[in-house]
């Protein structure tokens, strides 16, 4: 099994903890400029049903975002180096995942402020860790020196003592990614999921299927 493919069984398993809809909708709201700006908590809410899209999709997220610029730079080199672009699909970056990250690490909720403390200090860690190794930061780093330094860090089991913390961040920073990656329309279509579409037919359980069981 491949990296991409790999990926995408964990991304099965979290896409549910993506909030607001995954990557696609935070690069939408930041890319309007809005995200930043707390929402008033006195202001009236929308009308509308449950159903309604300014209600279950807010145009804004309701805080401010606290990832810095080099962090998010740092965060963008990293999850293209965990989800590059191949022949099928676009970089996580270009789906929206440093978006998404921000956005996630940035809510004011348990999960979501131990992650961030999780994040902050493994982005910290790899940036120590490529100027003892490469002199620069990881940012600068040839593809080959980031795939060198991610290899130490990507398996929790077979990881050194010294870097043992900065596979913890690696695991819970590559989980982030799959759920980013894998609910925006390139990782559903990356995925091969076709969503609630209407059928004009129904062509009921594969031929194999029912050959392997008997039917």
């Amino acid at each position: 099994m491949d990296r991409r493919s790999l990926l995408k069984v964990l991304a099965l398993g979290a896409a549910a903890t993506a909030p607001f809809g995954g990557a696609s909708q935070a690069l939408a709201r930041q890319s309007a400029g809005a995200v930043p700006v707390p929402a008033d908590p006195a202001a009236p809410l929308a009308r509308g049903t449950e159903s309604d899209p300014s209600l279950v999709m807010p145009v804004r997220s309701p805080w401010p975002l606290v990832l810095t610029a080099p962090e998010l730079e740092t965060a963008t080199a990293l999850a293209d180096t965990i989800l590059p672009a191949d022949d099928k699909s676009p970089a996580a970056s270009a789906a929206g995942v440093p978006a998404f990250l921000n956005e996630w690490v940035s809510a004011p909720y348990p999960v979501q402020k131990k992650d961030l403390e999780t994040v902050r200090g493994g982005l910290a860690w790899l940036n120590t860790e490529s100027f003892n190794r490469f002199g620069t930061h990881y940012v600068k780093l040839s593809e080959d020196q980031k795939t060198a330094l991610c290899d130490d860090i990507c398996h929790i089991p077979k990881a050194k003592p010294e870097h043992l913390a900065g596979a913890r961040f690696f695991a819970a920073f590559r989980d982030l990614c799959a759920s980013g990656y894998y609910t925006t329309a390139i990782g559903f279509e990356d995925l091969g999921y076709t969503g609630n579409r209407p059928s004009p037919t129904y062509e009921g359980a594969p031929r194999e299927v029912l050959a392997k069981w008997g039917l």
